[in-house]
């Protein structure tokens, strides 16, 4: 493990307290579309069109 120098002092900004934990992600708004990625599936085989 890395060590910090002796002679190391934090700065008076930084604090013990953990992060904060993530934010829930939002689920999207708009599922998948074909016309949105250019795929399309015809008898079970992607196309481009």
């Amino acid at each position: 493990m890395t060590k910090r120098p002796t002679s190391f002092r934090k700065p008076d900004y930084w604090t013990n307290n953990p992060p904060p934990e993530p934010a829930a992600l939002e689920k999207a708004q708009e599922e998948l579309s074909p016309t949105r990625y250019g795929d399309w599936v015809k008898d079970g085989i992607a196309i481009d069109f």
